[in-house]
């Protein structure tokens, strides 16, 4: 499959951040960030330039500039193998690949995570896990909406969790989610492949959704009818 890369002059974090959760919604799958662009990568057929130009405009972003190339097909994985680096956040959780050394730390997660979101250097994802290290997860039950590598649902359970069900609409991400629960030692999570129209027959006690912002707002109600 063909890639094309859009490169995005932006002006801080937090707008890079915008932009990716609205341009997880238009088939891009993989993002790249600097202290003054955002690169995205999507399937050269999906996407085109004048379509992007509309998304900005509709999202208040027409001062924003972009460039686009055409990538020639290449081993992401290996790709990903020579950028990828170990992260620590809150000196308490080491996540790292299955090829680097073990890292010192009160939680070990090892992520391999293909295409999937969810290595830790995002923003949001750590955040989400320095949220996480001070909630109280023991003998809970906690939905991970939106797993993509499946290092929150990883977390909660090593966090002592009694039951862990994580879900994503991506076919890849629902596998990588697999392989990495057993990497973790944590097969007894329920790894499920849905959308926001799947139906859970249960309560949680706790619901994790490191999504872009449009889902949240579309499911937050139907999550609250979830917590027990």
């Amino acid at each position: 499959m063909n890639y094309s890369l859009f490169e995005f002059h932006t002006r801080s974090e937090i707008e890079r951040s915008w932009l990716i959760s609205i341009l997880t919604d238009y088939d891009f799958e993989g993002f790249e960030e600097t202290s003054a662009t955002l690169k995205g990568y999507v399937p050269s057929e999906k996407i085109t330039t004048d379509k992007v130009a509309d998304i900005l405009a509709q999202n208040d972003f027409t001062y924003i500039q972009f460039s686009t190339e055409d990538i020639e097909p290449r081993n992401w994985n290996e790709e990903w193998e020579k950028n990828f680096e170990p992260v620590q956040i809150a000196n308490r959780v080491s996540i790292r690949a299955p090829f680097h050394a073990a890292q010192p730390a009160d939680y070990e997660i090892i992520i391999e995570p293909k295409m999937s979101f969810g290595t830790g250097h995002h923003a949001t994802t750590a955040a989400m896990i320095e949220l996480m290290l001070k909630e109280n997860f023991i003998n809970k039950t906690v939905l991970d909406f939106g797993s993509g590598t499946g290092v929150l649902a990883i977390l909660a359970k090593k966090l002592n969790a009694k039951k862990v069900i994580a879900i994503d609409n991506e076919e890849w991400a629902y596998y990588n989610c697999i392989e990495n629960m057993q990497r973790n030692n944590c097969a007894d999570i329920i790894c499920i492949h849905g959308d926001d129209n799947f139906e859970f027959t249960e309560n949680f006690d706790a619901v994790l959704a490191n999504i872009n912002r449009n889902v949240i707002l579309k499911n937050i109600w139907y999550w609250k009818n979830l917590l027990s």
